[in-house]
């Protein structure tokens, strides 16, 4: 193990050990975790479980004899940590590639976690305590699934703990004109997360529509109710581009979210995407993107 990774851990173990004991040896609340308002300075923007002095002394007393700082860690960017939906979506993710991913996640505090459904229950106990969100994929990654089968998967996500549906819309159906269906597809997802307190993502795939198509889709998602329109799914034939975002962005609006997905890889790619409009992005290069803030 190298002093980089062992100063993680120990700075995740004293997170943990925070999070459980909470402030004076009590045990926090369901649901709460590090950074409650009275737990945080005016202003800081910083790692706090690193760099405050207030929470290094409750870590010692819950039984830490020792406590590190990973230097590169509170050098690091948190408003761009705050964007990325840190992503593992592969097929042949295992239990340790999903545990890596929230590890990751918890440490740098990413957005969300995005998994495919099965690992949802995993995920949301291993946030537990932790501001990072539980977010999923329905009808992914085709899209061409029933509505009904859309909203079945989302009711069973929202019940074993996601907070984010990133839902893929009928693309066929939006390129055969059928806007009413697709706008239909929507709208019912969107009620059934709402209603559970979630919000909704509407995944477009762009590298399969024409601008015209991809403004109009973006205009119904609007119109339906979801809370962000997203690029891609990263399986089809290309990702994200700064022009896409910038159509999506001119399509929705100021007032609800646009998710960059697919082939984000570096810093420079996710400032793109954000001066293009992106107000999320999906990721799974995401601690070498925030780690380069720090160099």
């Amino acid at each position: 193990m190298t002093h980089t990774e062992l100063d993680r851990l120990v700075a995740q173990i004293g997170e943990e050990l925070l999070a459980r004991v909470g402030p004076s040896g009590v045990t926090p609340k369901k649901g709460e975790g590090l950074n409650l308002p009275d737990q945080v300075c005016p202003g800081c923007v910083q790692r706090c479980v690193q760099t405050c002095a207030r929470n290094t002394k409750e870590i010692i007393a819950a039984g830490a004899s020792r406590v590190s700082a990973s230097e590169k860690l509170t050098r690091i960017d948190p408003s761009i940590a705050a964007l990325i939906d840190h992503t593992i979506l592969k097929p042949d993710a295992t239990r340790s590639d999903v545990l890596k991913i929230c590890r990751e996640a918890r440490e740098y505090r990413f957005a969300s976690v995005c998994v495919n459904p099965y690992w949802v229950p995993l995920v949301k106990a291993e946030l537990s305590g932790s501001p990072v969100k539980v977010c999923t994929v329905v009808g992914f990654p085709l899209g061409a699934t029933s509505t009904e089968s859309k909203v079945a998967e989302t009711a069973a996500a929202l019940r074993a703990g996601a907070q984010e549906i990133d839902m893929v819309m009928n693309v066929g159906a939006l390129r055969s004109g059928d806007t009413d269906a697709v706008k239909n597809d929507i709208q019912a997802v969107v009620r059934v997360a709402h209603e559970a307190g979630a919000i909704v993502k509407v995944i477009l795939e762009t590298a399969l529509l024409d601008d015209t198509q991809k403004t109009v889709a973006s205009k119904i998602c609007k119109s339906a109710g979801a809370d962000f329109v997203k690029t891609s799914t990263g399986f089809s034939t290309s990702g994200a581009t700064a022009h896409d975002i910038a159509l999506m962005r001119a399509a929705v609006g100021p007032n609800i979210g646009v998710k960059a997905s697919g082939g984000i890889r570096t810093l420079q790619d996710v400032q793109a995407m954000t001066a293009a409009g992106a107000t999320r992005i999906g990721a799974s290069a995401s601690v070498k993107i925030v780690e380069a803030t720090a160099a």
